[in-house]
């Protein structure tokens, strides 16, 4: 019996067995990194869309104060972003989001909606119409930190309209991360 050749192939063994120890190592810190960029990647998709009325019709307003609007049709809500409870946004990542809103009434009164980043007014949709129908509609781009929030406010002294059309809407997305 070669005593030479059996230590030989127990070194060779153990050569092996650390290779192999360290390429197991490696493979599980190359999975701990991917689950980490999935879930980045995933904190990176947000957008959403929603319409004031989930059923039925009716006229939100006019109060004599502005009213936040909370939109409670949500048709794509991806992050949950939007919360329909209150009909705040809130900025799940920094980057730059896109938002765009439209408001719906009948003549004789105004209508209109504000929005808000956190409780700084950026843009109005307004509209005055003596009689007939009539639309607003706004966008806007806007830098975010994380935890900002975006609202809608309806105009003081405005009303709106909704319907099962869904006139008046609040849509939002994330266009790029900083």
């Amino acid at each position: 019996m070669c005593y030479k050749c059996i230590k030989d192939q127990k070194q060779q063994k153990r050569t092996t067995y650390l290779y192999l120890s360290e390429q197991e190592a490696k493979l599980e810190s190359q999975k701990t990194e991917i689950e980490q960029l999935k879930q980045q990647l995933q904190g990176n998709q947000v957008a959403f869309s929603a319409s004031l009325l989930d059923q039925g019709d009716g006229y939100t307003g006019p109060f004599n104060t502005q009213v936040t609007l909370v939109f409670k049709r949500v048709v794509t809500n991806i992050g949950n972003a939007y919360n329909p409870g209150t009909g705040i946004f809130t900025a799940p990542v920094r980057g730059v989001y896109h938002f765009e809103w439209k408001t719906y009434g009948y003549g004789g009164i105004q209508n209109g909606a504000v929005l808000f980043k956190n409780e700084e007014h950026i843009f109005i949709a307004y509209e005055l119409q003596l009689s007939g129908a009539a639309s607003s509609s706004n966008f806007v781009s806007l830098l975010l930190e994380v935890g900002d929030q975006v609202f809608l406010r309806l105009w003081a002294d405005s009303k709106i309209y909704d319907n099962q059309v869904h006139h008046n809407t609040f849509s939002g997305h994330l266009l790029f991360p900083m």
